[in-house]
């Protein structure tokens, strides 16, 4: 029984539906979940992005690349070499997509199912707490890529997900903690609107080492974003960790080199699953 790490957690426990409980709870909740989807993107009224072009855009807005295999305690490297493939595929149906002006791009629009029927492998998917083996494992990581790019431009985040759980110590990471997206088939989307006067377009691939991305404009906006992070900490309640933050986005003015505004997106507060004794913790007392 598989289910995103999205839910709540409280003194080191994650909270589990009923449908956990029960294989047959579990299909029947996700079959409703994917239905009850299915039917609010047929009466949304949005007009999705699904033009694909090898045509690049001229203006390079932002650009990010992540590690592929990354040293995860007690988890089979083949899974990881799994995760590589089903992010080549998703990599296919996303790359050079264009959204334009009033369009909503939509992850599960253009990856569509992760199914083995359509070559995807089995690859870690974390799912309260843990990772676990999953078809189309490992997509997350694109999701997450794309968000993070998405903050660093004037594209609207429509929908968004998150962890509840910081499962394993910072390796080689370049972004803030808790920037990530999380995604599951079909219900729990990553989508961005562009309600903006030109052009945006997504461009991805794989290198040997790295999963890279750009967001490419029709047109030079001047602007520019930035995220920063603050008031990190891990802080100890009673028996459980949990790890900290805010996230930041700052709009300058590129030819005055000033900043116009800035504003909080999101405070984070993970309960943390390694061990923290390499890390400075704070323990809060009422």
């Amino acid at each position: 029984m598989l289910f995103p790490d999205i839910l709540p957690v409280s003194e080191g426990e994650a909270v589990q539906p009923l449908s956990a409980m029960n294989p047959m709870f579990y299909m029947a909740s996700v079959g409703l979940h994917r239905l009850n989807r299915r039917c609010r993107l047929a009466l949304d009224g949005r007009k999705y992005s699904c033009l694909k072009t090898d045509i690049i855009l001229p203006f390079t807005v932002f650009s990010h690349r992540s590690l592929l295999l990354r040293k995860l305690a007690g988890t089979s490297m083949n899974l990881q070499l799994n995760k590589v493939k089903n992010l080549r595929i998703a990599v296919s149906f996303v790359d050079g997509v264009v959204v334009n002006p009033g369009e909503t791009f939509s992850f599960w629009k253009l990856v569509g199912k992760p199914s083995k029927r359509r070559g995807f492998q089995r690859g870690l998917q974390l799912s309260f707490g843990k990772l676990v083996p999953m078809t189309g494992g490992g997509l997350c990581q694109l999701s997450n890529l794309l968000h993070w790019m998405v903050l660093h431009t004037e594209l609207q985040v429509a929908e968004r997900h998150r962890h509840s759980s910081d499962p394993f110590p910072d390796y080689r990471r370049h972004v803030p903690f808790g920037t990530g997206a999380t995604v599951f088939y079909n219900y729990l989307d990553f989508s961005f609107i562009n309600n903006s006067t030109g052009s945006y377009q997504i461009k991805v691939w794989i290198e040997e080492e790295f999963l890279c991305g750009e967001i490419r404009c029709s047109v030079d906006k001047n602007i520019s974003y930035s995220i920063a992070e603050r008031n990190h900490r891990f802080v100890r309640r009673n028996t459980a960790v949990y790890r900290e933050n805010e996230i930041w986005k700052l709009r300058q003015n590129t030819a005055t080199a000033s900043v116009e505004w800035e504003k909080c997106l999101f405070k984070n507060s993970a309960w943390v699953l390694y061990d923290t004794e390499t890390v400075p913790v704070e323990v809060e007392t009422e």
